[in-house]
């Protein structure tokens, strides 16, 4: 039981630095998903 927690607990580390590492790109291409959306009146 101990062993999956640590796994559990290295998996969720893991998701945390990558979404830091990549936060800024990640934003920048939702926000370009969204304009080119709303450019086409689609979900706008």
């Amino acid at each position: 039981m101990v062993e999956y927690a640590l796994i559990l607990a290295l998996v969720a580390l893991i998701v945390i630095v990558a979404l830091i590492a990549t936060g800024g790109q990640l934003i920048n291409l939702l926000s370009n998903i969204s304009l080119t959306m709303c450019r086409y009146h689609v979900g706008c």
